[in-house]
């Protein structure tokens, strides 16, 4: 008998109630039924129809013409995952009304702490079993190749965000919002990010695989602090970018300023002086123009 759940097929009309039609597709005479709200006209015995078969979470088959998932059999698209199951896997939305699709946990990494939670993103098909249920199951590496765009120099130095789809020893693998793969090595984070879930990242350059690499560390002035960031606030906003104010200065000075310590002071200095985005010239404080942050 053909399988046809996770497909979009098409049926005859063979029976009806009060809320739904009974149909059946001809290649494998299994009767679905399709509630009368979603059915794009008025059937009649005989009369033909197209939609998208599934088992429901009650057991019952079922075909809906206005929720086709772009999820399917041999059709990949990402789906939220909703919940988590220890002894099964993680549930995921596809889009169904009455149905999340689960990732066995045969498909899962080894360590359930780097396991999907809620909200997170899986880009998956469906694939039915010996015993006619539908389950998710992730794209490889061959469909992230396919799926890709190539990166461009102009990428370089970008802040983005990306979805993680493959974790390794030697680092994680992402896809950005913009169809792009990327790598991010171990040592340009502070910890290991969860299968599937979105982070935020900056591109530090070029792969030789054709991808991007790609860092979760802050740049170095924006790591050094809420000191730092007000003395670069303060610099943005002055007409000139400059400050009457250097490691010479005098406590009292800096205080009236800023309200803070000289040594908060020198500190925050410091760290901006050796991040490349301030300068002391002449007992004055300025600010450097590197590249964008954007």
């Amino acid at each position: 008998m053909a399988q046809l759940l996770g497909r979009v097929v098409s049926a005859v009309m063979v029976d009806e109630n009060a809320d739904y039609y009974f149909v059946q597709p001809a290649r494998n005479g299994q009767t679905y039924r399709l509630k009368k709200a979603e059915a794009p006209q008025v059937l009649h015995i005989g009369g033909s129809v197209r939609g998208f078969v599934y088992e429901n979470a009650d057991h019952q088959l079922e075909m809906t013409c206005q929720h086709i998932p772009t999820v399917q059999v041999d059709h990949y698209d990402f789906g939220t995952v909703v919940a988590v199951r220890r002894d099964l896997g993680v549930f995921v939305d596809i889009g169904l009304a009455n149905k999340d699709i689960v990732v066995s946990l045969d498909e899962l990494p080894t360590l359930k702490q780097l396991w999907p939670q809620p909200g997170d993103r899986l880009l998956l098909a469906l694939k039915e079993d010996d015993r006619g249920r539908l389950w998710g199951t992730l794209a490889d590496e061959e469909i992230f190749r396919t799926l890709s765009l190539k990166p461009r120099r102009s990428d370089i130095n970008r802040n983005l965000t990306a979805t993680v789809y493959r974790l390794k020893l030697g680092g994680t693998l992402v896809l950005t919002a913009d169809w792009k793969l990327g790598y991010i090595h171990p040592s340009e984070r502070d910890q290991e990010p969860r299968l599937g879930q979105v982070v935020k990242a900056r591109v530090i350059g070029l792969s030789s695989h054709g991808g991007l690499n790609l860092s979760l560390k802050p740049r170095a002035y924006q790591a050094i602090g809420d000191d730092a960031q007000q003395i670069l606030t303060l610099l943005e906003h002055q007409p000139d970018h400059q400050l009457a104010l250097t490691d010479k200065s005098s406590p009292a000075e800096i205080k009236a300023v800023l309200g803070i310590s000289k040594g908060q002071f020198k500190r925050a200095v410091g760290h901006l002086l050796k991040a490349r985005r301030v300068s002391q010239v002449n007992g004055k404080l300025l600010l450097l123009r590197g590249e964008s942050d954007d």
